[in-house]
């Protein structure tokens, strides 16, 4: 299965587990959530790098924290568009997106990974020497 299905349902599935977590967020069925799951990703596609650049001073005051007020308020605007799907406040969605954008990155990262390996770069002042660090897993699972 092509890797960005996998991700629109990771990321339906969380949607619909996020009413059982955080007040405010309400979701009908699958189907809402994955028909939340596609706007957002439309919306995440489209209008949060223009909201990115609108807002690039005071990101940049508030040391990035302004991103988290721009997924929520992504989220709330999916919840004007999709029927069946509702969210009550600017702070349910802000709840909601950070819930979403952890559960996305954990699925990016299991996605990301290279046949299980993992490679984690050190980088230090030396420029003549670069370390790196390589796990891997035998067939086992086990790793190494």
């Amino acid at each position: 299965m092509p890797k960005f299905f996998v991700r629109w349902l990771v990321t339906a599935v969380t949607i619909l587990a996020t009413p059982h977590l955080i007040s405010g967020i309400y979701v009908d069925g699958i189907g809402t959530a994955l028909a939340v799951a596609g706007v957002l990703a439309l919306l995440n596609l489209l209008i949060r790098p223009l909201l990115i650049l609108i807002t690039l001073p005071l990101t940049v005051v508030t040391l990035g924290f302004f991103i988290l007020v721009i997924n929520g308020f992504l989220f709330k605007i999916a919840g004007s568009v999709v029927m069946g799907f509702a969210v009550d406040s600017l702070s349910s969605a802000i709840l909601a997106s950070l819930l979403v954008s952890f559960v996305s990155w954990i699925c990016n990262l299991s996605l990301n990974k290279e046949s299980g390996r993992f490679r984690f770069a050190v980088h230090n002042n030396n420029p003549n020497r670069k370390q790196t660090i390589d796990l891997n897993s035998d067939h086992t699972g086990n790793w190494k």
